[in-house]
């Protein structure tokens, strides 16, 4: 909770302090827009729903488009909760912490658990995501009540602010050949992928920019040989 409570907080609250007053713009009640924070617990996810409501889609479509949106937090679970995974723990704590994965939460504890003994690692996950969830519900509930005082791009900088801090995160963190060639081919596949297909560009550049550094990583090793 303590290394929760300073940036880390901050910058999930901000996000969530501008989706509450996209929320409140949009019409839905104030309760269903923290339990889109509860729930879906990822931004973008939060902002299809929004958008799809708004433009009168069914139901099944609008829950197909929020979970495609979410699907990077597989490769992301996939890979924190071997790390995380104690023995002595049962089968459904584990459901349960991986409800709290986040962007945000992924990053930091990746970097804390090298130096962290295992059986201390699923406690202090549990600790830091909960805090910064707890603290997301509210500031969406503060930022409904407080959206006519933010400016229109004031909002959407909360709104982005978290993905900026996640980038910036990773970048401190890939001192490695493969995390970084990961990092370069991605920046230049969203891009470009965006300009062919802006509604998939997210999905379709991480697959490509991923790909991409895996083939160029596996060519720089066969020279190396």
């Amino acid at each position: 909770m303590r290394d929760a409570l300073g940036v880390p907080a901050a910058v999930v609250a901000a996000g969530m302090l501008g989706f509450g007053a996209l929320a409140f713009e949009s019409g839905l009640n104030i309760l269903l827009a923290m339990a889109c924070t509860a729930g879906i617990w990822a931004l973008p996810g939060q902002l299809v729903l929004v958008e799809m409501q708004l433009a009168g889609a069914p139901g099944a479509l609008t829950v197909l488009a929020v979970t495609l949106t979410s699907a990077r937090f597989l490769p992301m679970t996939i890979s924190l909760l071997p790390v995380v995974r104690d023995p002595a723990s049962p089968r459904a704590a584990m459901y349960a912490a991986a409800q709290f994965v986040s962007m945000t939460s992924w990053a930091w504890t990746m970097r804390r658990f090298v130096d962290m003994p295992r059986e201390a690692r699923k406690s202090y996950f549990i600790g830091f995501s909960g805090t910064c969830w707890v603290l997301a519900i509210a500031a969406t509930a503060i930022g409904y009540q407080l959206a006519g005082a933010f400016p229109p791009l004031m909002r959407m900088g909360f709104v982005f602010l978290n993905a900026v801090y996640f980038v910036v995160l990773l970048i401190g963190e890939s001192r490695g050949r493969l995390a970084l060639s990961a990092l370069v081919c991605g920046a230049i596949a969203g891009p470009l992928v965006h300009l062919a297909n802006p509604q998939w560009s997210v999905l379709l550049g991480g697959i490509v920019g991923g790909t991409a550094a895996y083939f160029l990583q596996r060519a720089l090793g066969a020279k190396r040989a």
